[in-house]
C-alpha cells in the first residue's frame, strides 16, 4: 500500500489537448530566443544567511508557463527557498518539493502562506531526500521538473572572492555551504555530483508525462585555475537516465551582478561564472500509458 501525496495534476484550462502549454502566440515568440534575463521583486530572497544560492520567482514563473498548463503539478526536487512553489502558485499551477534541511521546508511553507493562493491549487514541501520522491507521488502525474540542485562541492570551501571588485566584503572566508549531510548534493565531487543526480533522475522519470520537461539550472565552477564543467555532468547524467535534451538556455545574469573584479588579468583569461548560468531542457520520451499495453 502506497502513501502518495493526494494532489491534483488534470488541467483546469480549456487550452487544445496538443498544446504544450497555456502560453499565448506572443510570448511563445519572445521565448524563442535562447538568452534569457530576469530581475529580481520584493518577495524574492536574496539574503545569504538565509539561502546561499536562490533564483528569481520571474525565471521559474517564466518557465512554468513555458511548459505546464493551469491545474498540472510542478516538482523541485531541491526547493531550497521555495521560490519555484511560489511561482507555481501565482499561476494556478499545483506543486511539490523536497529539501534535507528542515529550515529550508519552514521557510518554503512560510512563503508559500503568504501567497494568496487559489483554493483549486496545492502545495506541498517535504523534508526528505530527493532519492525518495518515488514514495511519495504517484507514476505519470508530473508535468514539469524544475529545479536549481547544488552545484557540487562549489560553496563548500572559503569564498575568496577574487572576482569581487571589493573583495574583503562580509562574504569574504565564509563557507556558505547548505550542509554537511552525506546525502547533501553540495558536498560531493563533480563525478559523484554526476552519479547523485543520474540516481535522482532515474528514480523520478517514472512519474513524469509523456514529453513533461525537466529544466535544470546549473552553472560551471572554476576551482583551482581549473574549469569544471557541470552542465555536462548534467547532460550525461540526465541522457543516460533516459531523458533527450531539447534545449540549451542561457541565463543572462549581466543586469544583476555589481562590482565584477579584473578576474585573471593579465595572463589568464576566464570568463566569469557570475554573469551567466545554464538551463537545460530536457524531455521525458517514453509515453508509460502505451508502454503498459
Amino acid at each position: 500500500m502506497n502513501n502518495y501525496i493526494q494532489i491534483h495534476n488534470q488541467r483546469i484550462c480549456d487550452c487544445p489537448k496538443t498544446h504544450i502549454s497555456c502560453i499565448e502566440p506572443r510570448s511563445w515568440m519572445q521565448n524563442q530566443i535562447g538568452v534569457w534575463e530576469f530581475k529580481y521583486e520584493d518577495r524574492d530572497i536574496r539574503k545569504k544567511e538565509i539561502h546561499p544560492a536562490t533564483f528569481p520567482i520571474s525565471m521559474a514563473k517564466k518557465i512554468i508557463e513555458l511548459f505546464s498548463h493551469r491545474g498540472e503539478l510542478v516538482l523541485d526536487p531541491f526547493v531550497g527557498s521555495g521560490t519555484t512553489l511560489v511561482a507555481a502558485s501565482d499561476l494556478e499551477r499545483n506543486s511539490i518539493g523536497f529539501d534535507l534541511k528542515p529550515e529550508y521546508i519552514d521557510l518554503c511553507t512560510n512563503r508559500i502562506a503568504q501567497v494568496k493562493t487559489n483554493e483549486s491549487t496545492k502545495h506541498v514541501s517535504v523534508n526528505d531526500d530527493a532519492r525518495n520522491i518515488s514514495n511519495y507521488i504517484e507514476p505519470d502525474t508530473i508535468k514539469l521538473v524544475f529545479t536549481s540542485p547544488p552545484y557540487a562541492n562549489l560553496l563548500n570551501r572559503p569564498r575568496q572572492n577574487k572576482s569581487r571588485r571589493v573583495r574583503n566584503n562580509e562574504q569574504l572566508g565564509k563557507i556558505e555551504q547548505y550542509s554537511q549531510d552525506e546525502r547533501d548534493l553540495g558536498i560531493l565531487s563533480p563525478n559523484d555530483f554526476e552519479n547523485a543526480i543520474y540516481e535522482i533522475f532515474n528514480n523520478i522519470r517514472p512519474l513524469i508525462k509523456f514529453k513533461g520537461h525537466c529544466v535544470i539550472n546549473i552553472s560551471d565552477i572554476w576551482m583551482d585555475n581549473t574549469r569544471i564543467p557541470l552542465h555536462i555532468n548534467i547532460i550525461r547524467a540526465m541522457e543516460k537516465a533516459g531523458y533527450e535534451l531539447r534545449n540549451t538556455i542561457i541565463w543572462d545574469r549581466r543586469n544583476i551582478v555589481n562590482g565584477i573584479g579584473i578576474f585573471g588579468y593579465p595572463s589568464n583569461y576566464i570568463t566569469m561564472g557570475t554573469t551567466f548560468e545554464y538551463l537545460l531542457d530536457f524531455w521525458n520520451p517514453t509515453d508509460w500509458k502505451s508502454a503498459k499495453n
